[in-house]
C-alpha cells in the first residue's frame, strides 16, 4: 500500500499540516490513541525521566534541556499554533483533552530531536543543507524510524545530515545478505501479455489465464484475435519482466535506520532532560499514557 503523502505535521520552518497529524505516512499518528503510542515501532520505551526544571531564569517556560541549556517553550507554542491554524485543523484533538496533551508531547519530542541534531551537526561541522525543502520517507522507512524521528528527519536538514554521518560506516555482512536473498527468493517472473477485450485492456501473465486461452494466445502473433470458450481476446504485445531489485540496498537502508535509532536513543538519554508535561508520549509514567496490553 502506498498511502498518499502529506506534509510533515511539525516540520521545520512551521511548514505544518494539521491534516497530516491525524493521517500520517502509514505510521501511527501521535493522536491515534490516548496513549500516544504512535511515537515509534517499539514497545520498549527509551524515554528519559521528566526531571528537568519546567522554567529557567531569563528564559521562562522550558521545552527541555539540551546539554544543560534550557530551550524556550515559546517555539513549541508557535509551532502548535501553526498546526492549529492550517486547513482541516478540526481533525486535531479537542484543546485541553488528553489527546491534545499527547499531541503537544509528540510535537515537543520532534522539536527536541531536531535541536539535538542541530547541536550535533554543529559539533561535527556538517553541512545541513541550508533551506533545503522537506523530504518524504516511504512507509517502511517511517515505520522503522518511528513517527517522532521520521517527522524530524523529513523536516530537518540537520537530522538528515547527522543520519548520514552516524550511519556512513554501516555495512551488511555478506552472509546476512545471502541468507536474506535465499529466504526471499521467488521463481522468475513470467513475461506478461498486453491484452484487449470488449471490457478494456489489461496485462496478464500466461499462468493467470484459463489454460485453453493461454495456449491459444501462445500461438498468436501481436495484433491477432482469438476466441476461446466464449472469450474474445486480442494480443497487443508482450512485456518482459524487469529484474527484481537486489536485496542489498534494502538491507543496508534498514541497517542504517536501526543504527541511527540506537544512536539517537543514546544521545537523547545522555544529552536531553525532559520537563513535566512534555514527557515522551509513550512514557508509561506520564498521566495521559493509558495504553494497555
Amino acid at each position: 500500500m502506498s498511502p498518499a503523502h502529506a506534509a510533515s505535521p511539525v516540520s521545520s520552518g512551521d511548514e505544518v499540516s494539521s491534516e497530516a497529524v491525524g493521517r500520517g505516512h502509514g505510521y501511527a499518528s501521535p493522536t491515534a490513541s490516548p496513549a500516544g503510542h504512535g511515537h515509534g515501532h517499539r514497545h520498549a520505551h527509551a524515554a528519559s525521566p521528566a526531571d528537568g526544571e519546567p522554567s529557567a531564569p531569563g528564559v521562562g517556560p522550558v521545552l527541555g534541556w539540551l546539554d544543560g541549556r534550557p530551550l524556550p517553550r515559546a517555539d513549541l507554542d508557535r509551532r502548535l499554533a501553526a498546526v492549529r491554524g492550517r486547513p482541516r485543523s478540526s481533525a486535531l484533538p479537542e484543546p485541553g483533552s488528553a489527546e491534545d496533551r499527547q499531541l503537544t508531547r509528540w510535537v515537543a519530542q520532534v522539536m527536541l530531536t531536531e535541536l539535538l541534531c542541530e547541536a550535533e551537526a554543529a559539533e561535527r561541522g556538517l553541512d545541513t543543507g541550508g533551506g533545503a525543502p522537506p523530504v518524504r520517507l516511504d512507509q517502511r522507512a517511517a515505520v522503522e524510524l518511528g513517527s517522532i524521528t521520521a517527522a524530524a528527519f523529513e523536516g530537518s536538514g540537520a537530522v538528515r545530515a547527522v543520519y548520514a554521518a552516524v550511519t556512513a560506516d554501516v555495512t551488511v555482512p555478506g552472509e546476512q545478505a545471502a541468507a536474506y536473498a535465499a529466504a526471499t527468493a521467488r521463481p522468475p517472473a513470467e513475461p506478461e501479455w498486453r491484452l484487449s477485450t470488449a471490457d478494456g485492456d489489461f496485462d496478464a501473465a500466461p499462468g493467470t489465464l484459463p489454460a485453453r486461452l493461454a495456449a491459444a494466445l501462445a500461438e498468436t502473433e501481436p495484433g491477432q484475435t482469438v476466441t476461446v470458450d466464449g472469450l474474445t481476446v486480442t494480443l497487443l504485445g508482450t512485456r518482459e519482466p524487469g529484474n527484481p531489485p537486489e536485496p542489498g540496498d534494502r538491507l543496508l537502508d534498514a541497517a542504517r535506520r536501526l543504527a541511527f535509532v540506537r544512536w539517537l536513543d543514546h544521545a537523547r538519554a545522555h544529552r536531553l532532560r525532559l520537563v513535566p508535561g512534555l514527557e515522551h508520549p509513550g512514557d508509561p509514567a506520564q498521566p495521559d499514557n493509558h495504553h494497555r496490553h
